[in-house]
């Protein structure tokens, strides 16, 4: 990849680029496919350059609503493009474009029937409000470090809380709750049944990442969005302004969180009127066959 700063390792780049479109051309004969994919990332590009300079169908797939280097780079070379959110002939020729959506986790499309399940699984009440915070796998220092400010605000509310701080900050967080002593809030590094979490969940506070939003229209949960800044082209808030835009989110900026985010989402918990509106938007953005609809624009790329 490109250093975005200024970099001595940049002046390495056109050598490794040449050396990888080399290695990406003996991979394509060797392998002979009958049609390539590419999802974003730069180590996609030679392989899918190579790919359409051999006239074998490929098809890009974007995430976000503003689209990395490597894919505005290839839109002018492949068939198809795979899109997730409306307006995206910004940035492609609107010829290629279809929106498929982003596929998820089978397991988040039936997250809403397993609340019972959830209940038991978290040890929490099935009929007090829960309150989602999840930063993604290696959690979200600004998110956490607002819980941790305003901790004793969310235990002397009564809710429940399910608190995903990733491993780099799970023993301090964990330390606080312990204090505490509030079997209602539950923390954890990690959370392998996401489906579970959202089922029992009222709203939620996470990043914008691509996965996290689609998976957010589908299960539908009024959500406070906190987009990392550091993101590739800031592609978080770009992704976060495509739901609040449609009032189906609301986005507190990083550089707030540890001054507001806490108290936004206890208003959002005690306002079941704006939930149920960010309810009825968010859902219309759901696409569901994600995986599908790709696979068959694959498929018919190749029939051609």
């Amino acid at each position: 990849g490109i250093k975005r700063e200024l970099s001595f390792q940049n002046f390495k780049w056109p050598f490794k680029l040449m050396s990888s479109l080399m290695k990406a051309r003996k991979i394509i004969e060797r392998f002979q496919p009958d049609a390539a994919v590419g999802v974003g990332g730069y180590a996609s590009g030679p392989l899918l350059y190579i790919a359409t300079s051999q006239k074998i169908p490929s098809l890009i797939q974007e995430q976000n609503s503003y689209p990395g280097i490597t894919n505005k780079l290839l839109a002018k070379k492949v068939q198809k493009i795979c899109v997730a959110y409306d307006q995206m002939d910004r940035f492609f020729p609107i010829d290629k474009i279809i929106k498929t959506g982003n596929p998820v986790r089978a397991d988040i499309l039936n997250a809403n029937g397993k609340k019972q399940e959830a209940t038991t699984f978290f040890n929490l009440l099935e009929d007090k409000k829960t309150l989602l915070i999840v930063g993604g796998s290696q959690g979200a220092r600004t998110i956490n470090k607002s819980v941790l400010n305003d901790l004793s605000k969310l235990s002397g509310a009564v809710i429940q809380v399910i608190w995903q701080t990733g491993k780099a900050f799970f023993d301090q967080a964990k330390t606080a709750v312990e204090n505490l002593n509030n079997p209602a809030i539950k923390v954890f590094d990690f959370i392998s049944r996401m489906d579970l979490a959202y089922a029992i969940s009222d709203i939620v506070i996470a990043r914008g990442g691509a996965s996290s939003v689609s998976e957010l229209c589908i299960v539908a949960k009024p959500v406070i969005l906190v987009p990392l800044p550091t993101a590739a082209e800031d592609h978080q808030t770009k992704n976060c302004l495509a739901l609040v835009e449609r009032n189906a989110a609301l986005m507190v900026k990083d550089i707030d969180a540890t001054h507001v985010l806490v108290q936004q989402a206890l208003d959002l918990l005690a306002d079941e009127k704006k939930q149920k509106n960010m309810i009825e938007n968010i859902r219309k953005l759901a696409i569901t066959d994600s995986a599908d609809r790709i696979a068959g624009e694959i498929l018919s790329m190749i029939k051609k």
